[in-house]
C-alpha cells in the first residue's frame, strides 16, 4: 500500500521527503541540499513577479527562511516544490502589496516536479487583510531571529531593509553611505542568513 501511494510522486519528490525527514532529525547537509536545489528556481519565478533583482534576492532568502522553520509541520500531501513554490508566492504577494508595484493582478502559474499545475491570482486592491498582516507579523519574526545573530556591522542594514523596508537607495542616504557599498553589504549579510537557515546553527 505504501508503494501504491509513492507512486503518485516523482523520484526527485520522493527525494524530496528523504532530505525533508533528515533536515528535521538535525541533518544540516540536508537543508543545503534542499536549498541548493530550489534556491534558482524560487530565486526566477519571484523575479518575475517583483521585477527587481534585489528584492528577489531578499524574497527568495525569506521564503526558505520561513519554509525550514515550518519544515516539521510538512505533511506529504503534495510536493515539497509545490510548498514551498506557494510559501515564496504568498511572500512575494505581501511584498507587492505593501509596496503598491505597478501590478494590478498576478497571474503567476508553474508546474511541480510532478507535472501539476500551480497558480496564483491575486487582486491587488491595496487594503491588507488580518492574513496579510499575520503574514507580515511571521516575516518579521522570521528575519529577527536571524538579524540577532549577524555580526553587529551588518544589523542595522537588514533592519532598515526588512524592518524599516526603506529602499536602497534610502539605506545609502541615512547611512551616508555610497549605494554601492550598501548593495554589497546587504548581499553579504543575504548571504550568511542563507548560511544559517542551512546550518540552522549560531556559527558566526
Amino acid at each position: 500500500m505504501e508503494e501504491l501511494e509513492d507512486s503518485r510522486f516523482s523520484p526527485k519528490a520522493l527525494e524530496d521527503f528523504t532530505l525533508i525527514d533528515m533536515a528535521v532529525g538535525g541533518d544540516d547537509k540536508a537543508y543545503a541540499k534542499l536549498l541548493q536545489r530550489y534556491r534558482k528556481p524560487v530565486y526566477h519565478m519571484v523575479l518575475k513577479m517583483v521585477r527587481n533583482i534585489d528584492d528577489a534576492e531578499d524574497l527568495t532568502m525569506e521564503s526558505f527562511s520561513k519554509a525550514f522553520r515550518s519544515l516539521s509541520r510538512f505533511k506529504k500531501d503534495y510536493t515539497f516544490s509545490t510548498w514551498l513554490f506557494r510559501i515564496a508566492t504568498n511572500n512575494a504577494i505581501d511584498f507587492i502589496r505593501k509596496r503598491k508595484l505597478n501590478t494590478l493582478s498576478i497571474q503567476n502559474t508553474f508546474t511541480d516536479d510532478d507535472g501539476q499545475s500551480v497558480g496564483m491570482d491575486v487582486e491587488d486592491d491595496g487594503i491588507l487583510n488580518p492574513q496579510d498582516e499575520t503574514i507580515k507579523a511571521q516575516k518579521e519574526e522570521i528575519i529577527q531571529a536571524f538579524v540577532s545573530m549577524l555580526p553587529s556591522k551588518y544589523q542595522k542594514l537588514v533592519r532598515l531593509r526588512y524592518f524599516h523596508e526603506l529602499s536602497y537607495e534610502e539605506i545609502a542616504e541615512e547611512l551616508e553611505a555610497p549605494l554601492g557599498t550598501v548593495k554589497a553589504q546587504l548581499h553579504r549579510a543575504r548571504e550568511l542568513m542563507y548560511d544559517m537557515v542551512k546550518n540552522k546553527k549560531e556559527h558566526i
